[in-house]
């Protein structure tokens, strides 16, 4: 369990899924968790959902925190950054999780010495599974950044990454479970055609893809390998594969994460 209070400016959907696994995870306990939101209904669920506290004022919790997540829109951002600027202490870290908000443009508002780090996390950090690349400011230190691997690693995997590949990571993993669900109601819809129950065909799609993607994790083999030992000459599955080719799945895969990397690009500019 961590010593420092933790603390979101924006108690929105990320701020709540980050906020809640940490207290899973059991390494912030409620009573060093607050969050701060103008919207009385996303402060309130933030609380309810985590057992933390939460204010109406940003003031409120960057004064009862030592490490304090930047959690509004990138369009709030500045603003959000002044205010904490004014209230912020020497020794106290700063993350932002806003998409696409570069480190020169937080570090103008927060100032030269604010220690800051820059995360990109993503919705699956709600259930311990969450993929996220950070990198830190030229003053934080790298303790700043253990501590940052250490919240994020509780709740999925951490990879420190050079500033220009946030984008990336944004349109790969940040926007990827949106693909992700998109590819299993599609599965779904699938079964349903042929013939299956809803509910069973939702399970089954969403059972399969969780199953596939940790033979990928725990085995480290190249994903052609691993396609290759289930498709059999002249069978279902090289049957299915060519259908995908045929309705370009993997183009447009391609294509939603260069979309949405270059949509985090403009949103720092």
């Amino acid at each position: 369990m961590l010593e420092q209070r933790v603390g979101f400016v924006g108690a929105g959907q990320m701020a709540t899924a980050l906020g809640q696994g940490f207290v899973k995870a059991g390494l912030v306990p409620p009573d060093n968790l607050s969050a701060s939101d103008p919207v009385e209904a996303a402060r309130s669920y933030f609380a309810q959902t985590t057992g933390a506290s939460s204010f109406a004022e940003n003031s409120a919790v960057v004064e009862r925190s030592d490490v304090v997540f930047l959690a509004v829109k990138p369009q709030q951002t500045a603003a959000a950054a002044a205010e904490v600027a004014a209230a912020l202490r020497p020794g106290q870290l700063v993350v932002s999780i806003a998409a696409g908000v570069r480190i020169a443009t937080l570090q103008a508002a927060l100032g030269p010495d604010a220690r800051l780090v820059r995360v990109m996390p993503n919705a699956p950090c709600l259930v311990g599974k969450g993929a996220c690349g950070y990198c830190l400011g030229a003053a934080a230190k790298p303790a700043d950044g253990g501590l940052v691997s250490r919240l994020l690693g509780a709740i999925g995997v951490a990879f420190q990454v050079e500033e220009k590949l946030l984008d990336a990571v944004t349109g790969l993993s940040g926007s990827g479970p949106a693909f992700v669900y998109t590819v299993i109601e599609a599965l779904s819809d699938g079964g349903v055609c042929m013939g299956l129950p809803r509910n069973l065909a939702t399970a089954l799609a969403a059972q399969t893809v969780l199953g596939a993607a940790q033979v990928v994790l725990e085995t480290g083999e190249h994903t052609g390998v691993l396609r290759d030992r289930v498709t059999s000459p002249g069978g279902t599955t090289i049957a299915g594969i060519q259908a995908l080719e045929e309705c370009g799945l993997r183009a447009a895969l391609i294509a939603a994460v260069q979309e949405a990397t270059e949509r985090s690009i403009e949103l720092g500019s």
